[in-house]
């Protein structure tokens, strides 16, 4: 079995791709193949990764051109066909090469941030939305002697974005960070409908208006590659789906009451 790894660091002219013979092992990952590649062929292979069990999404990279975490993918089920995954289009770099299905593995970084070396991409753009969005909880009463209560029906639905592990997959799959820098991006807007329909929360609803711009969520055009990339399942295009009905909702409600006024 081979790895081909995209291979890229400061003053090179142009990036290339290396190809590296792996042994096969049942259930051997993409994270796996690489130390292996580090260690047997070379030592300056750069990737990163953590916990290595699908919790701290540091590892998410492009893997036969789908985001994916190493850690967690196998690479018997790649060259099988049985991750293929279609994807809406989205802008690759004029450097990508294509790759045998049958005996290869692609490797490269993640798109739509800028590249640092080989398969490290710098987070901090991703972040900088992240944080534009206020992503802290805002309790709307004073702090309670035990704890905030609430109902499962509100658990359940909190639990649909709160598993999020800020890897970025779904940031790197999206047409539209590829072609609007600003935009807010999906993790952070399931981040923020997540604290809009938190019933302990002090804003809900005037949440929302944390995003409520042309690069907020009004740019999503739901090609629904953030939620088949997400390795938690989290739906941003559900969230930004309702936040834009609430939104429309609101505005035509202001909109009647102050015609009515005048």
């Amino acid at each position: 079995m081979k790895l081909k790894v995209f291979r890229f660091h400061s003053g090179m002219g142009k990036p290339r791709y290396d190809t590296f013979v792996i042994e096969p092992a049942p259930g051997k990952t993409v994270l796996s193949a690489l130390f292996e590649a580090q260690s047997r062929y070379d030592d300056s292979l750069a990737f990163r990764y953590s916990c290595r069990g699908a919790v701290c999404g540091t590892c998410a990279m492009l893997i036969n051109r789908v985001p994916r975490l190493a850690c967690r993918t196998r690479l018997a089920a790649l060259v099988s066909g049985v991750l293929d995954l279609p994807l809406s289009s989205y802008d690759l770099p004029d450097y990508t090469e294509p790759w045998d299905k049958t005996e290869e593995v692609l490797v490269e970084p993640l798109p739509n941030l800028p590249l640092i070396k080989d398969l490290i991409v710098d987070m901090e753009t991703f972040f900088t939305r992240y944080r534009e969005i206020g992503p802290v909880f805002r309790p709307g009463d004073p702090d309670p002697e035990k704890e905030r209560l609430m109902t499962q029906e509100a658990v359940r639905e909190l639990e649909q974005y709160t598993t999020c592990i800020l890897c970025a997959a779904c940031f790197a799959a999206c047409p539209v960070n590829g072609k609007n820098p600003r935009y807010t991006g999906p993790a952070a807007l399931a981040k923020l409908y997540r604290f809009r329909i938190d019933p302990r929360e002090q804003k809900g609803i005037g949440r929302l208006a944390g995003a409520d711009h042309p690069d907020g969520w009004w740019a999503c055009e739901f090609h629904t590659n953030c939620r088949r990339v997400c390795p938690k399942g989290v739906p941003p295009d559900k969230a930004i789906g309702h936040a834009r009905q609430e939104l429309t909702k609101m505005k035509k409600e202001e909109m009647e009451h102050d015609a009515k006024g005048t």
